[in-house]
C-alpha cells in the first residue's frame, strides 16, 4: 500500500472544501419503490458501504443495484445537486438519486428499461445509455432529446433479446453540457446478463475523476477545456482509493467503467493474476491474461484479479495523451499523474464469491463479410477565432440539423478514422459496435469489437460495422467530452 499518495489526494479533497464537513454515510443509498441491493453490505468481513474516518483510507462502496423483474426495470431517476461525502468530507455534486454514482442497472437480453427521469437542475439535460445496442429514435437512447429545468421525460428502451452480454453505463448527452454534468457526478452503471447476482455478484468499479473547489465542483478554464479536463482525485464508486478485501489467493471480478470525462486509465496489474474477460459490449471466448489494461474515456472491461499475499495498490500509470501544439499554450502536456485506483487488502475473514463461467458473445466476424462501402473520416484541431482551438471531423463542427453520414440498414461498411492532431482522440459511435481491424497500422487479431477506439495522435483505425437494425439519426463523437462539446461530433442517419 502507498499511504503517502492515499493522504495526498485525499488532502486535495479535505483542504479544498475546508474545515467543518460533517461526516453523512456512504453513497450507496436505498432507492424508495424499488428493490435494490448494496455489494457487501452483510458479507462477512466487508466494509459496509460508509465514508471511512481514516485519513489513509476509505472503506468499499458500491452503487445499489436494480435489477429487473419479469422483463422490465421501472424507475424514477432525478438528477439534481445534493451533498455527497468524499473521503469523509461533505462537497456539493451533481447526482442521480442523490447519489455518486447512480444506481447499477442490472438488465437481461430481451428486457425493457423504463426510466422517468426528473430534471430538477438549473439547466437542460438528457440521458445517453452508452454502449447498449438498442433504437436511437423517440423516447429510447436519443442524444437530441432536451430535458429542461424542472422538466421530466419518460424514456422506453427496448433491448433486442439478443442483446450483448456486457458492461455499458448512462450520462448526460445534452450538447455543449456533456463534460460539465459528467464531471460534476452525472454517470451510472448498466450490466446486461443472465446472471443471478443475488448469489455470486461481481464488484462494479465506477473510476471518475473531479477536482473540489469550496466545497462544490469546481470550474475549468478555457484552456482546460481545449486540453480536456483531468480532475485532482480520482474517485472509485464516488472514493478515493477505497480497499478491496479478500482471502489472498482468491479470484475478484471487477466490472470497470471509465467514466472520466478526458483521463485514460492505463491500469497496471502486474502480481495480481489478471485476467480479461471482455471489453465495452464483448466478452471473449477465452480470458486473457494480461500485466495490464489500457482503458480510453468511455471504454469497460470485465477484469479478473487475483488477492495478493500483501497489501498491494492497483496503479493507473502516467499517460500523455498529447499535447495542444507548439503554437497554442506552450504546447502543454495532457499528462495524468500515476494514482492509486484502489488496495487489494488481504482479508481471511472477508468474502469471495463465486465468479460465473465466461458467456462468450457470438458476434458475425466482419472480416469475412463482403462490405457495401468504405467511408474515411478525419478528426482535426485547429485555430478558431480569437485564442480558442476548433475541434473538427471532416472540416466542420458539430451541427444537429446537418446529416453528416447517411448508411443503409443492412449494409455493412469499412471506416477508417484518422487523427491529424497531436492530441489522441477516442472515437465512440453511438448504437452498433465496431471491429477493430488494424490500429496504428497494424493487423487486431482475433474479433476485437468496440463502441469506443482510441485513435492516437497522427495515426488511424480501421473498424467494420454492421448497420443492420434500428433506423434513425445518432451520433459519432470524440469521447473526450470537452472535445465534443467543443465541436467534435457528427450526425449518422440510417434508413
Amino acid at each position: 500500500m502507498s499511504p503517502s499518495g492515499i493522504t495526498r489526494r485525499q488532502a486535495l479533497v479535505l483542504g479544498s472544501v475546508g474545515a467543518g464537513a460533517v461526516v453523512l454515510g456512504g453513497v450507496g443509498w436505498a432507492v424508495a419503490g424499488l428493490t435494490s441491493r448494496v455489494p457487501g453490505a452483510g458479507d462477512e468481513g466487508a466494509a459496509a458501504p460508509t465514508a471511512s474516518g481514516s485519513p489513509d483510507q476509505a472503506a468499499w462502496s458500491e452503487p445499489v443495484v436494480l435489477t429487473s423483474a419479469d422483463g422490465v426495470l421501472d424507475l424514477d431517476l432525478t438528477v439534481a445537486e445534493a451533498d455527497v461525502v468524499v473521503a469523509g468530507a461533505t462537497v456539493r455534486m451533481m447526482t442521480y438519486n442523490g447519489t455518486v454514482p447512480g444506481p447499477t442497472l442490472h438488465m437481461r437480453p430481451g428486457d425493457t428499461l423504463r426510466i422517468r427521469c426528473e430534471n430538477r437542475l438549473d439547466e437542460p439535460t438528457n440521458l445517453h445509455t452508452h454502449g447498449l445496442y438498442v433504437s436511437a429514435d423517440g423516447n429510447s437512447d436519443n442524444p437530441f432529446l432536451n430535458i429542461g429545468p424542472g422538466e421530466t421525460f419518460d424514456y422506453e428502451i427496448a433491448l433486442p433479446d439478443d442483446h450483448p452480454a456486457g458492461v455499458f453505463w448512462y450520462h448526460p448527452h445534452h450538447h455543449g453540457m456533456v463534460a460539465d454534468q459528467l464531471f460534476a457526478g452525472l454517470y451510472g452503471a448498466i450490466v446486461v446478463d443472465d446472471e443471478d447476482w443475488s448469489v455470486s455478484p461481481p464488484r462494479v468499479l465506477v473510476v471518475s475523476d473531479v477536482t473540489f473547489s469550496g466545497g462544490e465542483v469546481a470550474g475549468v478554464t478555457g484552456a482546460d477545456r481545449m486540453l480536456g479536463r483531468t480532475g485532482e482525485t480520482l474517485l472509485v464508486n464516488g472514493q478515493p482509493a477505497p480497499t478491496l478485501r479478500g482471502p489472498a489467493g482468491e479470484e475478484q471480478r471487477l466490472l470497470v467503467v471509465n467514466a472520466c470525462a478526458s483521463r485514460y486509465l492505463d491500469l497496471r496489474t502486474t502480481g495480481l493474476g489478471a485476467t480479461v474477460r471482455g471489453m465495452d459490449s464483448a466478452r471473449w471466448d477465452e480470458p486473457a491474461a494480461t500485466e495490464g489494461i489500457l482503458l480510453a474515456p468511455g471504454n469497460r472491461a470485465d477484469l479478473v484479479l487475483t488477492m495478493p499475499e500483501a497489501a498491494t495498490d492497483l496503479i493507473a500509470a502516467e499517460y500523455d495523451r498529447g499535447r495542444m501544439g507548439q503554437g497554442m499554450m506552450g504546447g502543454r502536456s495532457t499528462a495524468s499523474p500515476e494514482v492509486v485506483v484502489l488496495t487489494m487488502q488481504p482479508d481471511a475473514a472477508a468474502s469471495a464469491p463465486a465468479i460465473s463461467p465466461v458467456s462468450p458473445t457470438a458476434w458475425t466476424d466482419l472480416r469475412d463479410v463482403a462490405i457495401d462501402g468504405t467511408r474515411s473520416l478525419t478528426m482535426t484541431m485547429g485555430m478558431g477565432g480569437g485564442a480558442g482551438m476548433r475541434f473538427l471531423i471532416d472540416g466542420r463542427e458539430f451541427a444537429p440539423g446537418r446529416v453528416d453520414q447517411a448508411v443503409a440498414i443492412g449494409t455493412v461498411e469499412e471506416w477508417t478514422i484518422v487523427n491529424t492532431s497531436p492530441m489522441d482522440h477516442p472515437f465512440h459511435l453511438h448504437i452498433w459496435p465496431m471491429q477493430v481491424l488494424r490500429q496504428d497500422g497494424e493487423e487486431v487479431a482475433g474479433v476485437d469489437v468496440r463502441d469506443v477506439v482510441d485513435v492516437r495522435a497522427g495515426s488511424a483505425v480501421t473498424v467494420r460495422i454492421a448497420f443492420d437494425a434500428f433506423p434513425g439519426r445518432t451520433v459519432y463523437h470524440c469521447h473526450i467530452l470537452d472535445h465534443e462539446d467543443l465541436g467534435m461530433m457528427g450526425v449518422i442517419e440510417a434508413a
